[in-house]
């Protein structure tokens, strides 16, 4: 084996088609773009949801509601998953972090107490947002409701 008899291994080289290359390579002319329109030019690019003209989707779909920038979302929890956690696992004191150990809430997720079930036991809850039947239940039994 010699210099001037090494040659790549069969199949790794590939030539490329080199387009817009005069009439030799085979695409001369419109150089595989067609005749005329947008697309034949150099530096198109389309924008987003154009459908060459036609009335786009976001335009021709009817609008309707309203989305209310200010509103703020709460997790609600029942007053039976706050006698479960009392009674099967034997939390007293109840807050957003036992909530969030438990699996109830994930991060930066705002509580809401609501009275939905039974409540047994005594207990203290700090939430940031409590339904007037959850309170009344929770103090009716000598708990205690807390807003953060």
């Amino acid at each position: 084996m010699n210099l001037h008899n090494l040659t790549p291994a069969k199949g790794s080289v590939k030539r490329v088609k080199r387009i817009a290359r005069g009439q030799g390579s085979g695409h001369g002319g419109t150089s595989t773009r067609g005749h005329k329109g947008a697309k034949s030019r150099s530096g198109y690019k389309t924008k987003i949801g154009f459908e060459g003209g036609q009335m786009p989707l976001q335009r021709r779909v009817p609008k309707f509601g309203f989305k209310n920038i200010n509103r703020v979302e709460y997790k609600a929890i029942n007053l039976d998953i706050l006698e479960y956690l009392a009674a099967v696992k034997g939390i007293t004191e109840m807050t957003p972090e036992v909530f969030k150990e438990n699996g109830l809430l994930s991060n930066n997720e705002l509580v809401k107490v609501l009275g939905r079930g039974e409540l047994k036991a005594k207990i203290t809850v700090s939430a940031n947002g409590f339904s007037t039947t959850a309170v009344a239940a929770i103090e009716a039994l000598g708990g205690t409701c807390s807003k953060i």
